[in-house]
């Protein structure tokens, strides 16, 4: 993505930051072990991986202005997400991308997907946050550089047809545009995770084991 795509569509915003150390607190945090390795794919202003108490964590993009916002201790790759040469095969053991595979081809994606495999540890799981059509399709190309549609079947389909193993899905994980619809309050957004009902839930969130 280019800056200009960041001024207009994603300019920085303190209070993401609050929403994703929630959301690390609620949800990430029981799921990333300390002695893990972990991997944030397009990560842009690094309010995932910022968050993250891991041995290692790696954060990739192609915007090269997202290293001025990555916290220290953790290592920077300017790459394209199929472009994970730099990665030492069998390391990562969770990789996480957040509102980044509706802006590639189904066929970056396959080829992110085949790159990926080699790189996962034996335990290693990819999660991904996305816009869900089946909810989201009136917004879905409200942001000019989305290119492919996904919803919670479509994406896990996709994930199985190249060889992963989909183990959780939730098709209303959060709503679409978190910080506008969700109060930045820590407990009110940990009580939204856990409730059964998901007013606005737009967003998906998947996981899955290379096969």
């Amino acid at each position: 993505m280019t800056s200009a795509y960041h001024k207009v569509r994603l300019g920085h915003q303190g209070k993401r930051s609050v929403v994703w150390a929630a959301l690390w607190r609620y949800y990430f945090r029981h799921r990333i072990d300390a002695s893990d390795t972990v991997l944030d794919l397009g990560c842009g202003y690094g309010d995932f991986i910022n968050h993250v108490i891991a041995k290692r964590r790696i954060a990739l993009d192609l915007w090269p202005e997202f290293v001025t916002h990555i916290g220290p201790g953790i290592e920077t790759l300017v790459a394209s997400l199929t472009d994970l040469s730099a990665l030492e095969d069998g390391t990562i053991d969770y990789a996480f991308a957040s509102n980044v595979v509706e802006h590639v081809t189904k066929d970056e994606f396959a080829s992110l997907l085949a790159c990926l495999k080699t790189k996962l540890s034996a335990r290693g799981r990819l999660t991904l946050i996305q816009p869900n059509y089946r909810y989201a399709s009136a917004e879905y190309f409200d942001d000019y550089t989305h290119i492919s549609i996904w919803s919670h079947v479509s994406l896990a389909d996709f994930l199985t047809a190249n060889g992963y193993e989909v183990i959780e899905i939730r098709p209303r994980f959060l709503p679409l545009t978190v910080i506008s619809r969700i109060p930045v309050f820590p407990p009110l957004i940990g009580l939204y995770l856990i409730s059964p009902f998901k007013p606005l839930g737009k967003q998906m969130l998947l996981s899955a084991r290379a096969r």
